[in-house]
Formats: C-alpha cells, sequence, structure tokens
C-alpha cells in the first residue's frame, strides 16, 4: 500500500498519535459537521481510533465562514456539554484553519488569532493557485510572534516543480502539517506524491486528519486498521500539544 515506505516504518494514527490537530468537528459553522449529532458520531469515531485529544479547527474565510474567535468558542462549549451528556472520553480544544487572502491580512493587524500553544497558527490557501503575498503573510505572522502551521501543503499541487519551496517554509519558520488521508491518496494522486515526497525528506511536523464528515471517518478506519504499528511518539509534534 505505501511502498515509499522503508520496512521497519508506516504511518502512525490515533493509538500512536493521541492527538489529532485538524478538524471541522464543531456543528454548522463551515463545510465540517451540519449538526451536533453528526459532530458526536464523528468525535465517537476518532475516540475509537485511539484519540484522546482532539482540536478542531473551523475554517474562517471571509466571504464563506466569517467566524470569529466568539463564535468558534461559543459552539465549542456547546460542544463539550453534548459530550459529557454523550459520556463519550475525550478532551476537545479549538483553534482555527485560516484562509490566507488580503482579509487575513487584516485580521494579523486587527485581530487575536486563535492558536495552538498560544502561538501557533493554522493557515492555507487556495488549492488553485499559490496566494501571491503567501511568503509576506508568513513574515508578518513570524515578526508578531506567530508560529505559522501549514495545512496540508501537499494539497497545493503548484508547489510540484518547486519543491524546494516546502524547505523553504521550514527555513522561515513554519511548520508542516500533512492529512493521513493524502498518504492513502485520497485526494489524488499528484497529493499522494507529494506526501511521500514530504515524508521521505523528514519535513513534516504534524499529521491531522482534516475530518469533515463521515466517509473521511470511513477512510481513516481503513487507514488504521492498515497502519498498526509502534512509532516513537515525538517524532510527530502531535503528541506534544
Amino acid at each position: 500500500m505505501f511502498p515509499f515506505l522503508k520496512k521497519s516504518t508506516k504511518i502512525p494514527i490515533g493509538n500512536q498519535l493521541k492527538t489529532d490537530m485538524h478538524s471541522h468537528l464543531l456543528p454548522g459553522i463551515d463545510d465540517g459537521a451540519p449538526d451536533m449529532e453528526t459532530s458526536l458520531l464523528l468525535i465517537n469515531g476518532l475516540v475509537g481510533l485511539g484519540y484522546q485529544h482532539l482540536i478542531t479547527t473551523p475554517h474562517v474565510m471571509n466571504d464563506m465562514y466569517p467566524n470569529t474567535p466568539e463564535v468558534i468558542l461559543s459552539k465549542l462549549e456547546e460542544l463539550r456539554s453534548a459530550v459529557l451528556d454523550a459520556g463519550i472520553e475525550v478532551h476537545i480544544d479549538a483553534a482555527a484553519e485560516y484562509y490566507v487572502d488580503e482579509f487575513f491580512e487584516d485580521y494579523i493587524k486587527s485581530e487575536s488569532l486563535l492558536c495552538f500553544d498560544n502561538n501557533k497558527v493554522l493557515i492555507e490557501q487556495s488549492m488553485a493557485q499559490e496566494y501571491p503575498r503567501f511568503k509576506e503573510v508568513v513574515f508578518d505572522l513570524r515578526l508578531k510572534g506567530y508560529v505559522p502551521i501549514i495545512a496540508h501543503p501537499e494539497r497545493y499541487v503548484y508547489y510540484n516543480n518547486f519543491r524546494h519551496e516546502f524547505q523553504w517554509f521550514k527555513d522561515a519558520g513554519c511548520l508542516l502539517q500533512v492529512n493521513l488521508l493524502s498518504l492513502q491518496g485520497y485526494y489524488g494522486k499528484m497529493e499522494r506524491q507529494l506526501a511521500e515526497y514530504l515524508f521521505k525528506s523528514d519535513l513534516i511536523d504534524f499529521l491531522g486528519t482534516d475530518c469533515h464528515h463521515e466517509r473521511h471517518l470511513i477512510r481513516l478506519t481503513g487507514f488504521a486498521k492498515e497502519s498498526q504499528v509502534n512509532l516513537d511518539q515525538t517524532k510527530w509534534a502531535n503528541a506534544s500539544l
């Protein structure tokens, strides 16, 4: 299934990672779980895979999902209450996945960002083309004391002929988060090839589910069965969040 891996190395999932730091589990505020029932179904499924800590990251996109910290944290409290009532044993936090555009540049200046570990901020950009000022945004975040986590860089296939850019991001102080399902080929052949390249190049800092819906959960469950191994958790920074 994963010919690029050495015999002694496979991909860790919930039982090894314990923490998932990229998902869309808050009900009704982005393209993830549409309601609380679905939120609980997805959470219960992730717990069944071995996750103990879920940091859910709803989209913040000015024109589609104009979520604010207040909206996200309010929904988080609703979800925590529902999880407690359902008797699901899991710790849930929230940050956000910020879409980099001109509006995000304004957020950096005027709004507090929902972060991991106080200063790590999850960012994404268009799948079609690089945001023209993406590197400037990285510099702006670093100057303000943030550590950018670039969400699913393997899905930005326009970097395929410019793979050195991934090292540039690392050298600039970014962390890279790869989607587990990219390594399974869920998003496409090129996405899997880029994920494999990042894996082999030891450029991955985080592995995330990016779980939006039940189809993702089903594929993650199959992936977990193929990847039952023991790995040193300290290699995968998810364990420290």
